[in-house]
This record gives C-alpha cells, structure tokens and sequence, in this order.
C-alpha cells in the first residue's frame, strides 16, 4: 500500500508540472522547466544552444557483418507490456513470474536457428542474439533508464535497465547495456534472478568497417514444480480454509537453475570502391550547422578577447578577393563585353568588370550553398569479409530437498551426491569463424544483384558427466560452405536466396535453404506489399537431444535421423487500411521433442519423474493463418492480431487453434503536452494440451503422464494508462483485473499458475549528454 501510494504521488506531481507548463511554456531534455523570458534572455554567444539529437540504430548480420537499418523502441505504445515475460501481446507461455523461462504458442514464432545449448532458449526475452542487437551512432551522447516494479519487498517484482551510447567522432560508436530482473515470486518457491552486461562498439569507415560486441549473463531460477493440486486456483471453495498464493504448497522446494553465459562477436571487412557526392540526411544537415555555428560563436569570443581581429579576417579576405578580381583587366571579357577608346569607355569596362565580378561572386556563392550539404559517399563493390563468433555456457542444476520417490531413475551416487542432493553440470563452448567474399550490388546500373560466397569452420566442446559423476568431453568440429543472393536496394522489389551445406564434421550432410522475397506497388493512394519467404532444413538434432548425462535423466541417441524442416508462408500488408495477413505452412518429418512423465498421487505429491527424447518419423503438418488489424475512429484505436492454427499430430506437436490479443484505448493530450494512451488489452487462447514443464531439465516438454492437463480457454485483462511527456515514458497499469472470475484458470503452463491482480509501474527516460 505505501509503494502504490508513493507512484500516486509521483503521477500527481508529474502532472502538475505538466499544468505549469502552460505558463513556463518549455521543458528542455533534460526534464527541467524554463521560461520563454529565460530562453530570449540567454547568452548571446549561444550558451543556450539545443544539444543536436539524432542517434542511427542498426542490427548486424551474424555471417556478413551486413547492417541492417532498425529503430529504437522510443514510443509509449504498448510500452506497459514490456515488462511481461510474456510477451509484447501475450503470445508465450510463461512459468508465471518475471523472468520465467517461455515457449511459444504460436509455432512460427519459435526460433529455428538450430542452437546447440538448448538450456537459454526459455530465456529470449532476456538474452539478445547478435541479429537483433541494436548497434548506435549519436550525434551526442544518450543515456536510458527504464525501471519498472510492482508488489512489496516480499513478492514483487522489480527490473532496471540502462542504456548509453556515444560517438568519438563520426565513425566510431560505442556503449553499453545493463539489464538486472528480479521476481521474488506471488507463489512459493519461484525467485528468479537475472543479469546481463553488454559492452558494444562499431567503426563504420569507407573501406574499413568492424562491429565488436561482448556481453555476459546470469540467470538463477528457483524451481517449484508447480503448485500441488489446481484446485487451489480452479476451485477454492473445496477447501475449508482460504489461501492467499503464498500459502499455496509447492511440489518442489531448495531447487535452483543457474546459467551462465559470455559471448563474444567481432565482425569486420575491407571494402574496394569508389566516391561519389550525395545529398546529406537531415540529422546529418542539423549537425553540421550546430557546427557551423559553434565555429562563430568561438570566433565572436576570441574577437572579443583580441580586439576585433579575429571576425574581421574572413571579411576582409573576402573584401581582398573581391577587389583583385575586379582589377583583372580581362574580366570584362569574360562577361562579353569589349573595351571602348577613350574616357567614356574606360567608364564603361569599370562598370562591366564590377558587375562580372559580382556576378561571378554571387555564382561562386551560389556554388558553394548548394554543395554545403553534399557529402562525398563512398560505393564499395567488392568487400573481404571476416566474423569470429565465441559462445561459452555453464548450466547447473541443484537440488538440496527432493521429495521421496520424485524421479523414476537414478543414475550415479558420488561423493556428497547422496541421499536426495542433486548437481547436475554440464559445460560448452563453441568457437565459430567466417571468410566470405562479398560483390555488392548498387556500384551501377548493371548490378541489379549482390552476391557471396562463405567458408565457415565451427569447433564445438561439450562436457558431461560420466556414471562416475567425472567429466566427460565431447568435441564437434563441421566445416560449411555457403553462398548468397540478394537484392535489397530499391523501394519496389527485393529477395534473398541463402544456401550453406556442410562437407565435414559431425553434421556433414546438412543442407539450409533460405528465400525471402517481397514487391511493394501504390494502390488506391496507398503502398502494397507483398512478400513470401521459405526454407528447407535437414539437420541433425542438437547435441542434448543426442547426448545428455545427470543424475536422474540419461540418453545417448547417436541413431537419431536428421530433422527434415520445410515452411511456406506468404504475408499481404496495406498500409492505408494497417491491415496484415499471414499464412504460413509448415511440415516436419523427424520431429525431434521432449517427453515428461510422472505420476500424481491422491495426496498430490508427484513420483516417478522421466524424461526423454522421442522423434517423430511420420511427417506433421501445421497451418497457420493470422490477421493484423488497426482501426481509428478519432481518438479510439483498436488493434487486434488473430492467429488460427491447426497440427496434423496434436499429441506430438500441441498448439492453441485460437490465440487472439486485442487492445481498445483512447488517445489524446493532456495540457497539450502529455501524449495519453487510457485502455485496456485482452489476452486468450483456446484450450489445449500445452507443454509440461521439467524443473530438472528447465525445457518444456510434451506432457507424457497418464492424466493429462488441458489450459486455456481463460481471457487475461489489464487496464493501463501510458503517458509520454518529450523524452520520458510512464506507465501505471492493472494487470489481471478479472481475477477471480470466470472459471479461473489462469494457467500459463500445467500447474503453474499466473500472478492475481497485481498494479504495475514502468518508467523510461532518455537524457541527452
């Protein structure tokens, strides 16, 4: 009660001074209220010049180093659902608190980037691959702080994140990323705790470019295999006594997941080209006048500390110039004119030679203004590409309470590892290089397309315990070759065909095909765009499919068969009516997966626990259809996306044949100033046999017991109010406000259930150095 009314205040003041500024009149970027009298009254030397703002953000190709133009997330749209494990618009299913691990319902949203350490694939709303890494280049130093926060220092939630980026000159970038999650956990048993550090830095040069980022991670799950009976949520008039969540008993308690991973990426190239002018941006045009006028400003200062010589130089150079060529006794010929006899023509070439000097001055002038703002840009044609790629992971489970009879099997007894303590360790790094030779498209207007061509060698360690509870190696080295082409200038037409193949190692044999190709056409005012992309897959299954040791779950499949992947999808958009479609279709032979068994006994306790990898040889299908739509009606908006799905093999593959998020609000201005977006969003899904989740494995897993749980068909609704005042974003917002309700089955995953009604509070704020 005493955090929620410290946010009231604080939203209160705010406001206030939102109210105030109708008679101030201005709030400068840095969040502090001056007067329009302050601002004229200001040094005349231009010490009340606005800092430039501009800042280019890109992603990098993880293979090419290719940059990729990106923008920031700076809007207050949907800003309150970026605290959600979640997701954005609800579309993961989550262990409940912040920092849970997720899967996907929607199947073509799930990542199929064959990554070999499986454990921190539950982890992608934490963890940033390199694709979608957002690299910067400011105009001035930027620094964001985002926090948000809800419940007490008992069960709530808090995360803080700091950005900052700055420039040393035009072509070096830097910065860094903190990002620090904690959920203590409404339910008993569910702490989570996770770190990341990011350090990043570009050089982005005519011939030379590089792209260096390293970051490292920590993630500890405290596991609680789920509440022990449904009930307590379902149903709670069966029981005699009310129980608030933290009372709820848990299966599993002193039970932790920990990972911990370092990443390390440098990619960089030599290009060969040449140089041409073009016109600058306009972030490019306004930095150059902050320029420009600093010069002057410095100038006005040291002509004052000198007497007036420094400011006078440049006119009388001017001056000097004028008059010398005035003098020239050919200029009148260069205008046309003759030379007459006598006085009255000597008058005449005196008035001639004035006015083409003037003339050729104001020519001169006129050239210069008008390639003031033209830079000279440099077309490569031909680049030599290198990308080095180091991923080092540790996984630990640890287990100091484990009920009686929990896990079926049991493996090893060694050392301390006796009675009911698990610890459970495995280790991997992977070392990934690339040489590539790039022909670039755009050096002229025969080169319609770019082309590639790669060499990658990957050296993979892995280590697992042996019957011994010792450490056992695995090493892995593949050598690939690839190539690529591609065509992404222009404004109608784009595709992209991607081939590698695999010669040597382990995974010889592999075959990647990926395409993407879009058209884009004015219809009715307005832009069309039509795009369609496909891949085909034949991999192995990842090694912890293949091999996995510990003290209750064992497997080496080394007759496993390589996972054959095949999608079609195709999506319309139309920007004048925001209308998005999409269809997609999937099929998968081999289909490699997780099973999770046990028993649930009439006192609730759980026993004989297994795991295991099972493959599916005869194909599945899958079908996918979703629709993005927005709608306006002066300051309603409502947006909707609906995904309809349909599995060929529904006990192997489960997925919801409805997921629908929608959100209603009204947006408007308070004070003129305060942009206001006052609404509420609704989450649902069709009921279903979602994966089960394994706390000794952290991986969901399909659900192989002999009473199997269905959920869903259950709607979650927040209500929010988002704010945004120059650069600072704010949120206060209702989350659940229907719990309680219904039939109450608000469960994300089988027996995990979602937090009740709980108020949130997010704050992000850009500061400009």
């Amino acid at each position: 009660m005493k955090k929620t009314s410290i946010l009231l205040a604080t939203l209160l003041l705010t406001m206030t001074n939102v109210f105030a500024q109708n008679e101030l009149n201005r709030i400068n970027e840095d969040g502090n209220i001056t007067s329009d009298k302050q601002k004229n009254g200001a040094d005349s030397l231009g010490t009340d010049k606005e800092i430039p703002k501009g800042m280019k953000v890109w992603t990098v190709d993880a293979r090419f180093g290719d940059r990729n133009a990106a923008s920031p997330d700076t809007l207050s749209h949907l800003f309150m659902n970026t605290t959600f494990t979640m997701g954005r618009y609800g579309e993961y299913n989550s262990l409940g608190n912040l920092g849970a691990p997720r899967i996907a319902r929607v199947f073509i949203h799930r990542p199929t980037d064959g990554s070999q350490f499986i454990f921190t694939q539950p982890y992608s709303f934490f963890l940033v691959p390199v694709e979608r890494f957002l690299f910067t280049n400011t105009l001035s130093p930027i620094t964001n702080l985002s926090y948000y926060s809800c419940g007490d220092k008992t069960d709530g939630e808090d995360r803080f994140k700091a950005n900052f980026g700055v420039n040393a000159g035009k072509r070096i970038g830097a910065g860094f990323q903190f990002d620090y999650d904690y959920g203590r956990g409404y339910y008993q048993n569910q702490s989570t705790a996770l770190f990341n550090y990011t350090m990043y830095a570009s050089y982005i040069g005519d011939r030379y470019l590089a792209h260096l980022l390293f970051s490292t991670n920590h993630q500890k799950i405290t596991e609680n295999g789920g509440i022990t009976n449904d009930n307590y949520i379902t149903h709670p008039e069966t029981f005699n006594e009310s129980f608030s969540t933290s009372e709820i008993p848990t299966v599993l308690q002193k039970n932790w997941n920990r990972n911990d991973n370092q990443h390390l990426f440098f990619s960089h190239r030599y290009n060969i080209g040449f140089h041409r002018k073009v016109p600058m941006t306009k972030e490019e045009i306004e930095a150059r006048k902050f320029a420009i006028a600093a010069k002057k400003d410095q100038q006005e200062r040291e002509r004052r500390k000198g007497g007036g010589k420094v400011s006078e130089g440049s006119s009388n150079k001017e001056r000097q110039e004028e008059k010398s060529f005035a003098g020239r006794p050919d200029n009148a010929k260069i205008m046309g004119a003759e030379p007459a006899k006598g006085t009255a023509g000597g008058e005449r070439i005196a008035v001639n030679g004035k006015a083409a000097a003037d003339s050729l001055l104001a020519m001169q002038r006129k050239e210069k203004e008008d390639t003031a703002w033209l830079k000279n840009e440099y077309v490569p044609v031909t680049s030599f590409i290198h990308t080095l790629k180091f991923d080092n992971y540790r996984r630990i489970y640890e287990a100091h309470q484990t009920p009686t009879n929990y896990y079926a099997n049991s493996y090893y007894n060694a050392g301390r590892l006796t009675g009911d303590s698990i610890y459970d360790e495995t280790r991997h790094y992977v070392l990934k290089n690339t040489v590539a030779l790039a022909l670039l498209e755009g050096f002229n207007k025969w080169a319609k397309s770019g082309l590639k061509a790669f060499l990658t060698s990957e050296l993979r360690h892995f280590m697992l315990p042996d019957t011994q509870a010792r450490a056992q190696s695995y090493n892995e080295h593949n050598i690939s070759i690839g190539g690529q082409l591609s065509k992404t200038q222009g404004k109608t037409f784009h595709y992209g065909v991607t081939a590698e193949t695999w010669l040597v190692g382990k995974d010889a044999g592999q075959l990647k095909i990926d395409g993407t190709t879009d058209l884009n056409f004015r219809l009715f005012g307005d832009t069309v765009t039509l795009a369609a992309s496909a891949f085909f897959y034949r991999l192995n299954p990842t090694f912890y499919y293949r091999h996995y040791h510990s003290r209750h779950f064992w497997w080496d499949n080394d007759a496993l068969s390589k996972i054959i992947h095949t999608r079609l999808q195709g999506i319309f958009h139309y920007k004048k009516t925001r209308t998005t479609l999409r269809f997609a279709v999937d099929e998968l032979k081999n289909y490699t997966y997780f099973a999770q068994g046990y028993t649930i006994n009439n006192d609730f306790t759980r026993t004989a626990n297994t795991v295991t990898v099972e493959q599916s040889g005869a194909p599945i299908n899958l079908l996918t259809a979703e629709l993005n739509q927005d709608v306006t009606l002066g300051p309603i908006h409502w947006e909707s996306i609906v995904t309809w799905q349909k599995s060929s093999k529904e006990a192997v593959l489960p997925v919801p044949t409805l997921n629908v998020y929608t959100n209603l609000y009204l947006r408007f201005k308070i004070a003129r100033v305060l942009k206001c977006d006052l609404g509420a969003d609704l989450r649902y899904f069709t009921s279903y046999y979602a994966p089960d989740y394994s706390p000794a494995l952290g991986q969901f897993a399909v659900q192989a017991s002999n009473s199997l749980t269905k959920i869903g068909n259950y709607p979650i609704v927040n209500v929010y109010a988002n704010f945004q005042l120059k650069q600072a974003r704010f949120f206060l917002m209702a989350s659940h406000v229907n719990a309680g309700s219904g039939r109450k089955n608000y469960f994300l995953t089988p027996h995990y259930p979602l937090n009740d009604r709980v108020i949130y509070f997010g704050l992000s704020w850009n500061f400009f150095n």
